[in-house]
């Protein structure tokens, strides 16, 4: 038998040579355990754990320390506020990916969009927070990946988003109709860069991280094909490198988008590029 203050202790200090943020891994995975809130963990150190808890988390602890996600350990993680499942099927939603929400949601609402199409969605992220948000809108959201649309699934039904339809799609290859706004946060990290292979990374679905040789190979296609799906007026919204603000911005005004512009995030990187047709 053990307390939960012990239990921390003993998981941050084998995940600190692993982990750049072993305290909170820690909790989560703590918490997770517990099927409480991490407040619990923090609030309550003198609970006692007992030894069948104790062993599953040294498994979780063992796990993360090997570098596996703490999202897919726990099969959840937060975006814009919503409570989604994970796994290994699909991305794992990043806090920068939420501009792209505030900025379509901010196009959305000046322009009284209805069709909105997000092209890759992964987990679905990106087309629950909108439908949620915005519960007149007619969704849809496709991903070439049968397995990161049932993800997708299973966090459409637990939200209750009947506006949002999911497709099986390679890009735009089966969706033939016009939409006022498409979004998309396509892979986009070059096939040699080193950062494939680290960190949690490694664990995420190659074929939605690796955007070709220079990383924009993805980006050029969703850019080249996007006019023929978007109503004149219409809006196109892309998630792309911290570095590769220019090339997009290039591609946008080449493909005959106007109103073309880029909004940095938190950190001050360039992050989110669109364009209207």
């Amino acid at each position: 038998m053990s307390n939960l203050a012990a239990a921390l202790r003993d998981a941050e200090q084998r995940l600190a040579h692993t982990s750049p943020s072993a305290r909170l891994d820690a909790e989560v995975l703590l918490a997770h355990v517990l099927d409480k809130p991490r407040t619990y963990v923090i609030a309550w150190p003198a609970k006692t754990l007992p030894g069948e808890a104790l062993d599953y988390l040294n498994t979780l602890v063992e796990r993360r320390a090997a570098g596996q996600p703490v999202a897919y350990l726990t099969g959840e993680r937060e975006f814009w506020s919503l409570a989604l499942k994970v796994n290994d099927a699909a991305l794992i939603p990043r806090p920068e990916t939420e501009l792209l929400v505030e900025r379509a949601a901010a196009v959305i609402e000046q322009s009284a969009a209805s069709r909105v199409l997000d092209l890759g969605t992964g987990s679905g992220a990106i087309a629950l927070a909108l439908a949620l948000r915005f519960p007149h809108l007619a969704i849809t959201a496709s991903d070439v990946s049968a397995a990161a649309l049932s993800v997708a699934e299973v966090n459409r039904k637990a939200l209750g988003a009947d506006n949002v339809e999911l497709r099986e799609s390679d890009w735009f290859e089966i969706l033939g109709d016009a939409y006022e706004v498409i979004v998309a946060n396509p892979p986009y990290v070059a096939s040699d860069d080193p950062h494939l292979e680290q960190g949690d990374v490694r664990f995420e679905p190659r074929l939605a991280l690796d955007g070709g040789r220079d990383g924009l190979d993805c980006l050029r296609t969703i850019i080249d094909e996007a006019p023929r799906h978007l109503l004149r007026g219409g809006w196109l919204l892309l998630e792309h490198g911290f570095d590769q603000g220019d090339a997009v911005r290039e591609l946008l005004q080449a493909a005959g988008f106007s109103s073309v512009d880029t909004c940095p995030d938190l950190a001050g990187h360039e992050r989110v590029s669109a364009g209207r047709r």
